[in-house]
């Protein structure tokens, strides 16, 4: 899988906030009186249970910005699976900089390696079926982008980035305009010729209504597996189906097979718990 970086001008105020957020205002007390100037270490980033790898560009960053002699070797590049005790990556130089930056450059990894662990566990369960898997807004505040990086890091694909790069008509959109026709005639005459237009329906009565308008892709909120299958029959390949609504490993594969296009899960971001990844002294 090829796996565009994002652009250190996007992931440096990120790191440079986490980062001063845990000096505080005297820096690293502990580290500066225990640990001599000179002191040199070699450490390994290493996982302590398997999964997959991503955000090695942000712990990487938060070294060194510490301290730009930190010298570290990749092992495991984001998007590669790792298992137990593996060694994801080498991290040698001034061990100040390197025990200063640990917490925040392992918040990030372990933070965003559980996402793509995630993302990669439901991928496998949906596998031989044609629905991607894809992400929501549902996305920690500030660490949207790095966080969707993440989920395609698992194999995963990303939804909407923010409310300006399509339009998704929800049910409050459609109770406040006054109806379905309303909604959608007010986002054609908004939309710009390249704005996808994507309307959330809960039955086939809706969804019949919606489908007279032509728009690009349905979302099929909280149906059944029946309904499910029923409305990619009456879509027929008119508009991009996407079901959502409390999906997890255990339920995606079943929905997959209704013949869906989309699974979008919110639980990826917002839910995901980390992947156990430690720094771990090798020496001097």
């Amino acid at each position: 899988m090829k796996l565009s970086p994002l652009p250190t001008i996007m992931l440096e105020p990120l790191v440079r906030a986490a980062l001063l957020e845990d000096l505080g205002r005297a820096g690293d007390v502990t580290t500066d009186a225990v640990v001599p100037k000179e002191h040199h270490a070699k450490t390994v980033l290493a996982a302590r249970q398997s999964g997959v790898v991503a955000g090695l560009d942000l712990a990487m960053l938060a070294f060194r910005l510490i301290d730009p002699d930190v010298e570290i070797s990749v092992e495991r590049a984001d998007g590669n699976n790792v298992t137990h005790g593996e060694v994801i990556a080498s991290v040698v130089g001034p061990a100040r900089a390197i025990l200063t930056a640990e917490r925040t450059a392992l918040n990030f990894l372990c933070h965003l390696s559980g996402i793509a662990t995630a993302t990669a566990s439901i991928v496998a369960a949906v596998r031989g079926h044609g629905a991607k898997i894809v992400c929501t807004r549902k996305t920690t505040p500030g660490l949207r982008a790095v966080e969707k990086y993440a989920v395609r890091a698992g194999g995963g694909s990303n939804h909407r980035f923010g409310l300006d790069d399509a339009i998704l008509i929800k049910d409050n959109h459609i109770a406040i305009a006054g109806g379905v026709r309303l909604a959608l005639e007010r986002a054609r005459s908004g939309a710009g010729h390249l704005v996808k237009i994507e309307v959330e329906v809960d039955t086939m009565a809706q969804l019949e209504e919606v489908l007279g308008f032509a728009p690009d892709a349905v979302l099929l909120d909280n149906m059944s597996l029946d309904d499910l299958r029923c409305a990619v029959a009456i879509v027929g390949g008119r508009a991009i189906t996407e079901a959502s609504g409390r999906i997890t490993s255990d339920t995606a594969r079943a929905i997959a097979a209704t013949g869906v296009d989309l699974i979008s899960i919110g639980r990826l971001t917002h839910s995901a718990p980390i992947l156990d990844i430690g720094l771990d002294y090798r020496g001097s």
